[in-house]
């Protein structure tokens, strides 16, 4: 067994123990390695050429496609098995001590069971293959709002995406010291190279196993995933840990963890601020993370696409930090005419995965352009032609690419103090009800406004019409611990915050007219809502008041030069009480659901507004 260390430790360590300071670290990857019999152990350097060598080693072997650097500087095209495409959301388990602490709204398993069987299916996994020890921050380098982690993995994909997605390799090692609190994070693809009698075994494209799990222990603060290579499930800094584990570490020192998007958006005036928002997924996140304004003057840009960890200072302000240092997005639905900015930000130096390839070397999907060019081959490697049933690119295939290569990031976007937060954003997918943008009165309400964040269902496959999917705060599959507990904590930080507490707001971008179409033109346009949000943060606008909050005056909104009828304004901002009484039947429903710990004051607030809506009928 051979050790590749790229650089020397800054002090002497012991044999095979690793370039840390960190004896924990060092005696963890010496179990791991114990378990797993890899071939090799490779520190990871973060470096360029080591990025470069194991890009060219990947070509070499088939796992991937280079594109044409004319048209894709130092781009790759992965192509995954089919049977492992997404997040295993069925295999993704909260292994807290006690069951009623991950809650109903999670899949439990007692640690102790889950760590033996695992235990199992992780020894010798890696028998004829590389394991690779991968340091990393979530956060800038330094900043005490970021925290460490040291994920160790067989997938040559985990690493190079890794190295776009967090601040990885050397500089995060010289963070590792003696005391230093950080997550371990196990994967394998569960393929090894080698059986128990020692025949070894041709190696495939996209090795994983039918066999997978992704446990998380809060308590030990540890993530094992098994037997997939795909996306949340092998890069485990992002939702496993930038989520799931960091909720319950926010959870524990007071502070949040969130599934939500960071922008700094500039008045005309050149007053700027900080907004943070939660939107469920196909609810318009990265295009509000990319906003580009139709508004003149006004000026929005990127700090975060998907992940905020937000802290109070020492002035009593939240502020917030961008964990990741790259973007993950869904590339179908992504285009000129929906996400110009995304698409700019992908030029070059991005890893494609399950998308299809053109004839000159170059990517495509549907969405990036009105028409398929023709000779393109599929996400799995087959012939595609314009009109076939299947598409071209699967409906979640992915790039992966360095933020700062995006186009409206803003200068704070690796700052290691993070910026003030002043608003918080909430909005689902909704064709009915929710106006275009309402006020919470206080915090409370902008809680009760979380935790009742849903969407419609809108096909008979994903069950009755009208029926709403909730998905509080957008983190239902990521809160590490029980729905009702986190519904309280946000409710105790805004009683420590206070008066500098973020003002809270919902949106809703997708409101239907009688005839079934948009009644919000949405995309840019959405620049007119943020301007009415800014100013009612400068005490410039005032509101109407309603069941569902504040709502804005139509004198006071920002409709110049948009042809939006009356009639139209009005039912974007119609309150049907009877409509409401019946959803409110739902979200009762949701709340037992979640069970004994939903706070009372959540529980009171629902009451009122029942009794507010009886008393309009």
């Amino acid at each position: 067994m051979t050790m590749t260390l790229p650089f020397s430790p800054t002090r002497p360590v012991a044999p095979l123990a690793g370039p840390t300071l960190s004896p924990s670290v060092n005696a963890w990857v010496a179990e791991m390695r114990d378990l797993l019999q890899p071939d090799e152990v490779h520190w990871c350097s973060g470096t360029a050429a080591e990025f470069d060598q194991l890009t060219k080693q990947m070509v070499r072997e088939g796992s991937l496609i280079r594109l044409n650097p004319e048209w894709r500087p130092n781009s790759f095209l992965a192509r995954s098995d089919p049977r492992d495409v997404a997040r295993s959301e069925e295999s993704t388990f909260i292994c807290s001590r006690r069951p009623e602490d991950a809650g109903v709204t999670n899949n439990w398993r007692a640690p102790a069971t889950m760590k033996a069987k695992l235990t199992e299916l992780f020894r010798g996994s890696m028998r004829g293959r590389t394991m690779y020890v991968v340091p990393f921050s979530m956060g800038p380098l330094g900043s005490s709002l970021s925290k460490l982690g040291v994920q160790i993995t067989d997938s040559p994909y985990a690493v190079i995406s890794m190295q776009i997605m967090t601040r990885m390799g050397a500089e995060a090692v010289r963070q590792l010291g003696p005391d230093t609190e950080w997550v371990a994070a196990l994967h394998s693809v569960g393929s090894p190279l080698v059986d128990d009698a020692g025949v070894r075994r041709e190696d495939v494209a996209w090795p994983c196993s039918d066999t997978k799990y992704i446990a998380h222990f809060p308590e030990t603060r540890e993530i094992w995933s098994y037997g997939s290579g795909y996306g949340g499930n092998s890069l485990l800094g992002k939702k496993c840990f930038a989520l799931r584990i960091a909720s319950v570490i926010a959870r524990d020192e007071g502070w949040l963890a969130e599934h939500m998007l960071i922008i700094k958006a500039t008045s005309p005036e050149g007053v700027t601020r900080h907004l943070a928002a939660a939107f469920p997924s196909a609810c318009g996140k990265t295009n509000f993370a990319m906003l580009q304004p139709t508004l003149p003057g006004w000026k929005v840009e990127t700090i975060g696409d998907d992940i905020a960890w937000l802290r109070p200072d020492d002035d009593g302000r939240l502020r917030a930090i961008n964990p990741e240092r790259g973007f993950f997005g869904v590339a179908p639905g992504t285009g000129e005419a929906t996400n110009p900015t995304a698409v700019a930000t992908i030029w070059g130096n991005t890893i494609f995965t399950n998308v299809a390839l053109a004839e000159d070397g170059d990517v495509w999907w549907e969405g990036l352009t009105d028409r398929a060019p023709k000779g393109l081959v599929d996400w799995e490697g087959n012939p595609w032609t314009a009109g076939e049933p299947a598409t071209a690119a699967h409906p979640n295939g992915r790039f992966t690419v360095p933020a700062e290569q995006c186009p409206s990031i803003a200068d704070e976007w690796n700052d290691p103090k993070g910026v003030v937060i002043d608003a918080i954003l909430f909005g689902g997918r909704r064709a009915t009800n929710i106006p275009l943008v309402c006020e919470a009165t206080d915090w409370e309400h902008g809680v009760f406004l979380g935790a009742t964040l849903a969407s419609e269902q809108t096909a008979a496959a994903e069950g009755h019409v009208g029926t709403l999917r909730y998905d509080p705060f957008a983190m239902l599959p990521f809160c590490g611990y029980d729905m009702g507990d986190y519904w309280q904590h946000w409710l105790q930080m805004g009683e420590r915050l206070g008066e500098h507490a973020p003002r809270i707001f919902q949106v809703n971008w997708f409101r239907k007219g009688a005839d079934g179409s948009f009644l919000w033109p949405g995309y840019g346009e959405n620049s007119r809502v943020l301007d009415w949000i800014m100013r009612r943060l400068n005490g410039e606008v005032g509101t109407v008041a309603s069941p569902a909050g504040g709502l804005p005056k139509r004198a006071e909104f920002a409709l110049a030069g948009l042809d939006l009828p009356t009639a139209a304004w009005d039912e974007l901002f119609r309150i049907d009480p009877a409509a409401w009484l019946r959803e409110s039947e739902q979200t009762a429903e949701f709340f037992d659901r979640v069970g004994a710990t939903v706070p009372k004051a959540l529980r009171l607030r629902l009451t009122l507004l029942r009794w507010d809506l009886v008393s309009r009928l």
